[in-house]
This record gives structure tokens, sequence and C-alpha cells, in this order.
């Protein structure tokens, strides 16, 4: 699961789409390369954790290891609510923290998290990298949960602290030079990374692209079905706060979860589930990056109709 934010460095490995890549039924593209897009993807990979940990709750196994076991020796059975299948391994690569970080903070910080703490136990992993380590791109909750890393050449103290809650990486020499800190370890140890040029990855995924492949690609689950189906226009299905979440909006005109923090006095985690819920509703545009939500709506008179329609 590929994203890219510079749009560039990982164009090669759509090549790859029958054979390695796990692509998201949201975006039209196989390498996520926008806000809107990375943050789909993200969500749809915690709706995957979410669906894995239920297969494995349904199995009565703790890890992924003793599923696939239990599933290859025929020992799970399957269920109207879940069908047993090998529970292939997915790793999650963002090529650049720092751009989404600008754009998305909040949107993407979440589900960043709660996969690192939670994900390896269903064979979801994560790589992230970024070529500016300043506290605000590795934030404390994002650095909690990634015990291993690996630190190149980098300009200053401050830096190597970021990155490794140490010095060393700004004495390296650069040029594939490099401290690796495995997960446990008080110290890093030094390695020479390969290079690894663009003319290689491209004749490699070419190559591979050429071979017979799978029909499609593996595909993960729809937010966007998820959404569809999950809401329902009855008031008993809503956050208390619904309604008057949707006259802040259109009041306002301003499709913006910190609008709602600030106006309802809620965490942003339910705020941010409420402008989901004003989306299913056709209340607010989808998510655009850093920009807030296009109001769909334009007056309190619309609204009641709107309201009126849903109840």
């Amino acid at each position: 699961i590929l994203i890219d934010p510079k749009k560039i460095e990982l164009t090669s490995y759509g090549n790859l789409r029958h054979h390695f890549l796990a692509v998201s039924p949201d975006i039209a593209e196989e390498i996520a390369t926008t806000p809107a897009s990375s943050v789909s993807v993200l969500k749809s990979v915690e709706l995957e954790m979410e669906r894995r940990y239920d297969r494995l709750a349904a199995a009565a196994v703790r890890n992924i290891q003793d599923y696939n076991e239990r599933q290859k020796a025929g020992r799970l059975r399957n269920t109207e609510a879940i069908v047993h299948t090998k529970m292939p391994y997915l790793v999650v690569v963002i090529d650049e923290l720092a751009d989404l970080m600008m754009t998305a903070a909040r949107e993407v910080e979440e589900p960043i998290a709660r996969l690192a703490q939670l994900a390896r136990a269903v064979g979801i992993h994560l790589v992230l990298a970024t070529q500016r380590p300043s506290v605000d791109v590795i934030t404390g909750v994002i650095k909690a949960n990634f015990p291993a890393r690996i630190a190149y050449q980098v300009a200053s103290k401050t830096d190597s602290r970021t990155i490794l809650d140490m010095n060393g990486a700004e004495q390296l020499l650069g040029s594939g030079d490099m401290l690796y800190l495995p997960s446990g370890s008080p110290k890093p140890v030094r390695i020479q990374s390969a290079f690894v040029s663009s003319d290689e990855v491209e004749r490699l995924t070419e190559h591979i692209g050429r071979q017979q492949g799978y029909p499609r690609p593996f595909q993960l689950p729809s937010i966007l079905e998820r959404k569809r189906s999950g809401f329902s226009g009855s008031s008993g299905n809503r956050d208390d706060f619904f309604e008057e979440a949707a006259r802040l909006i259109v009041r306002h005109q301003q499709g913006s979860v910190s609008l709602l923090q600030r106006r309802l006095k809620v965490g942003y985690s339910r705020a941010a589930r409420l402008v989901d819920e004003l989306e299913a509703a056709g209340i607010v545009g989808p998510f655009d990056g850093s920009k807030a939500r296009t109001v769909l709506i334009e007056s309190d008179n619309e609204l009641d109709l709107k309201l009126k329609d849903l109840d």
C-alpha cells in the first residue's frame, strides 16, 4: 500500500498493480498521491484491521500466524457473517510524512497511531519516511508507536534526537551511512545501506509487470460504501449533536471539524464523526486536504427540508 505525496518517488511501482499492490476502491489511482486520497487509503487500512480482528476473534486466535495455520488446516468454520480465507501480510509505505502532516495532520495522525498500536498482530505493518525530522512531523503520538527506527545523515543533534532519542546521526557520512535502532534495543547499529537507482527500480518493476499476475489487485474495504450502508436517516442512529452540528455548519457555511469542536465543546474524534455523518447525509462535501469541506446546504429553510427527508 503506497502513499506518495511527492507524486514522483513511487511511480514505477504502479507496474506491480496485479502482483503486490493493495488498492482502495475509493480512489482511482494505485498509489495515493493527494492528501484526500492518502486519508482515504489510511482509513481503508484501518477498517481492514478492524475486520481482521473480527476474524481472529471468531477463530479464537491471537495473531495472524495462528489464524493462517488454522485456515490452512481447515479448522475454521465459516458463518453468514465471516468467511475465513488466508490473510495476507500488508505493508503501508508513506514516502514523505511531512507533506501529509502539513496538509491534513489530524486526519492522518489518528489512523497512523492506531495502526501502529494495533495492526501488527493482524499482519499490517507501517514504514514512514520523511526528510524533515521535526517534532511537528514526527509527533509524540507517532514516535511512541514506532519503536524501530532508521536515521540517515541529518543536519543537527536535535534532528538526531527527534528520530533516535539520542545523538549520532549528525555524524554520519551520507551516501547510505545509517543508524538502525531495533525495537527494544538501547543502542543503534551502524549499517551501510544499499543504493538502488531509478533505472534498476524501473527495470525490475517492468520485468515483474510482464509476468502473469492476479486478475485484480488486493482490494481494501471501501470507506465510502461503509458510510452509505452505515448511516441511517433515523434520528436514533445519529449522534445527539447531529442536528445542532448541521445548523452550525450551514449558518457559518464552513464544513470544519474545529468549528464543531469549539462551538459544541466536543473532542476531535466525536467532531470528526459528526462531519462524517453530515457528509453521508449530503449536508457537506467530501474531505479535500487542508481545505474546509464544501457546505452543500445554503440556508436554514433548505436544511429543515433536508432533515425532514432524513427523518
